[in-house]
This record gives structure tokens, C-alpha cells and sequence, in this order.
């Protein structure tokens, strides 16, 4: 069992966050199609069975990968794990925008059980086999150990494929590192028959043509954000987020503008066509089609 004890600090710097990141959920999903699935999952496998050409079978490798994010996106770049980069290809990809839908939901109504009861009402009914008891939230089903806060708080996230345990710690449990405690959040059969609904071939065709990352980079940007708030939602750095950004704009799909000390990214009427699959409209003094953009750029690694 992992005991996470809390101080008064602690509980007061609790927050909750809507995703850990298609990464995260990558690697959760990948070791989900190694087990047997329940009832909220068995349209999204049959579906994504039929996709995979190389299906992993009894394995939770990718599991372990999740404490580092930044490092399963490194593996994913470099192809050194071909099964995680096609489950999140196939996937988590095609779904990505009704997943980020589901777990906005599920974090409102997680705010509305603090608005009620507070921080400790909320980490009691985190899940129903978690406890929370005198200051520590007691997690089976995890290694044996005890991870001390200090102070720096815990940033609460809903995760659609944790199925294997009822949450996981992600990032550094050393002193002064982020740590983020991923919660088991899956759909009940009702919400699972919407969100499991069969994609069309526009994610996975934006996704061959930009690459996976921006591609989800380019469907958040549909509300405009900072970088900082992309890489929150994306799950990776604020460097890889920029780096992103910047093909992104170089290759006309987004824009930048920097209001004071802030820089908010938006996507422009060629990004949205590329979106939806629509034909794009020209845009004056910008790329004015795929065909104009150099392809060494568009067709760079996410």
C-alpha cells in the first residue's frame, strides 16, 4: 500500500487538473490492452484491436514509462517503442477530444465536491478504494511506501485508462518536484457507448501529416492559450510545447500574438479546415496550401 501524508500546507496546495496528457494516457492505455477489459472499455478495444497491427498482449511495460513523460515522449519521437506509438496513434488520438471533454467534466464536478466539503472531502471520495485517514491518503494496489508531501501539495488528475489500480503517483517524489497523482476516472457504460463513438479518418490523416503531438496541439488550440496552458494540456514541457508552436506557425496552422508578457497561440482558418476536413480557404500573405509548405517541416516528428 503507498501512504501519502499530507500537512496543513500540503492540503491547502491540493488541485485538481483536467488531464495528466495524451502521453500519460498513452501508456496507461497500452497497458490496459494487455489485461481484460471491462464493460466501460470493450468498444474502444474492439475498435482499436481491429487498427493495431502490432497489439500488445500481457504486457504493462509502458506502465513504468509513465513516472517520466517527457521520456515516453522522447521514445515515441526516436520509435524506440513501436507499440506505445501506435496505440497512441490509433488509440488515444482519434478519441482525444471527447476524452478531454469527459475529464473536463469529471474535474467540475470534483471542484463542486471542494466548493461542498472542502479538500479533505474531496481526497475521501477520490475513489472508493482509496482512504483517507488522519492526514494520509492510503492507496492499494501500489509499491509499499510512504511519500511525504512537505509542503509543495498534490495536483489531483482524472485519468480515463488507469483501470489497473485505483491511482498512480507521476513525477518526482524527491523534495521540490512536482507530484501528480493520477485517479482512476472511467466512463460508466452510458457515457462510454458517446465516447467510444468510431472516429472518421480525420485524426488519424492529420496525425500521419504533422505528427501526433501537433496534431494535438492543433485541436486545443481551438480555444486559444498561453504555452505554458498547451503543455498542461498536452502533458509535455513548456520547451517541447513551444518547439511545437513554432512549426506550428512557421507552417501557417496557428498564430501568435503577445499581449503585454503573455503569448497566446490561436489556430488559424487553415488549421481549422485541416480540423475538420475541410477544404482550406487561402489565407493573403500566409501558406495558401499544404502543397506551399515545405515538407520537410509538415512532416517533421510530433
Amino acid at each position: 500500500m503507498q501512504r501519502i501524508h499530507f500537512t496543513a500546507a500540503d492540503i491547502a496546495r491540493t488541485r485538481l487538473k483536467t488531464t495528466t496528457g495524451p502521453l500519460v494516457e498513452t501508456a496507461f492505455a497500452y497497458g490496459l490492452l494487455g489485461r481484460c477489459v471491462g464493460p466501460p472499455y470493450v468498444r474502444w478495444y474492439r475498435q482499436v484491436a481491429k487498427r493495431l497491427s502490432v497489439r500488445p498482449q500481457g504486457r504493462s511495460g509502458g506502465i513504468g514509462a509513465v513516472s517520466d513523460p517527457a521520456a515516453l515522449l522522447r521514445l515515441i519521437e526516436r520509435d524506440e517503442a513501436a507499440g506505445l506509438s501506435e496505440v497512441w496513434r490509433e488509440g488515444i488520438a482519434p478519441y482525444w477530444d471527447r476524452m478531454v471533454a469527459y475529464l473536463e467534466a469529471e474535474s467540475e464536478a470534483r471542484c463542486r465536491v471542494v466548493m461542498g466539503g472542502g479538500v479533505e472531502l474531496l481526497l475521501a471520495t477520490l475513489h472508493p478504494r482509496i482512504t483517507w485517514r488522519a492526514q494520509v491518503l492510503e492507496i492499494p494496489g501500489g509499491p509499499d511506501e510512504d511519500v511525504f508531501l512537505e509542503g509543495r501539495g498534490l495536483a489531483l488528475v482524472p485519468s480515463v485508462f488507469l483501470n489497473h489500480r485505483p491511482a498512480q503517483v507521476i513525477g518526482a517524489k524527491e523534495q521540490g518536484g512536482e507530484l501528480v497523482l493520477a485517479f482512476a476516472a472511467p466512463p460508466d457504460v452510458q457515457r462510454a457507448a458517446t465516447l467510444w463513438d468510431a472516429p472518421d479518418d480525420t485524426a488519424q490523416s492529420l496525425g500521419a501529416l504533422v505528427g501526433q503531438t501537433r496534431a494535438a496541439a492543433l485541436r486545443v488550440l481551438r480555444a486559444t492559450c498561453t504555452t505554458s496552458e498547451l503543455a498542461e494540456r498536452l502533458g509535455i514541457s513548456a520547451a517541447s510545447a513551444s518547439q511545437h508552436t513554432k512549426v506550428l506557425r512557421e507552417t501557417g496552422l496557428i498564430t501568435t500574438r503577445r499581449i503585454r508578457n503573455t503569448v497566446l497561440h490561436s489556430v488559424t482558418p487553415l488549421g481549422i479546415a485541416l480540423l475538420d476536413g475541410l477544404p482550406a480557404q487561402p489565407v493573403p500573405g500566409r501558406v495558401r496550401t499544404l502543397d506551399a509548405v515545405p515538407r520537410q517541416m509538415v512532416l517533421r516528428a510530433s
